[in-house]
């Protein structure tokens, strides 16, 4: 894999007008490397980690990207953590920094891996990356998902995946 990189993003079916069908072919068992790779940083609200402000939080920071002209729909992804019951934070992949937001960079190797299933299993599928991280002799320090699809998407399509990333 490229320092900066990510798999390729297949966006080219979207029979729901709102997120392209995933295509999980690729992001399974990858090893990430990132050199300050560029990200906008931006938190959402939760109630017991169910996000209240995530429309609108992602809304003005996808805005953003796409006025600047740092949006690229092939390496369109955000990395999103809970950081509490109350709050999660979310980093916007970018090519530039976007004014008006927080930019932040991330550095070292991650590794991923695929899964499929209701956003309510995150915390089974955050305990998986760990065991991963372990398997190869190394600490999952952050684990991080990419979620794929809208819970609408999701439902459209019959599948929901979710990527994790763990920064190992």
């Amino acid at each position: 894999m490229h320092t900066n990189a990510f798999p390729e993003n297949d966006v080219s079916e979207n029979t729901t007008g709102c997120c392209p069908r995933f295509k999980p072919e690729g992001w399974d068992n990858q090893r990430l490397h990132f050199k300050n790779k560029k990200f906008v940083r931006a938190t959402t609200r939760s109630a017991m980690h169910i996000p209240w402000n995530m429309g609108q939080v992602f809304t003005r920071v996808q805005e953003h990207i796409e006025d600047a002209g740092a949006a690229d729909l092939a390496t369109e992804i955000v990395l999103s953590r809970d950081t509490s019951p109350w709050e999660a934070e979310h980093f916007f992949a970018v090519t530039k920094d976007i004014e008006g937001e927080d930019m932040t960079t991330l550095s070292g190797d991650f590794i991923t891996r695929v899964f499929e299933g209701p956003y309510r299993k995150a915390k089974d599928f955050s305990h998986d990356m760990e065991v991963a991280a372990t398997a190869m002799g190394k600490t999952a320090k952050r684990v991080f998902f990419i979620y794929t699809t809208c819970p609408k998407c999701a439902k459209a399509y019959g599948e929901n995946y979710m990527v994790g990333v763990a920064e190992v």
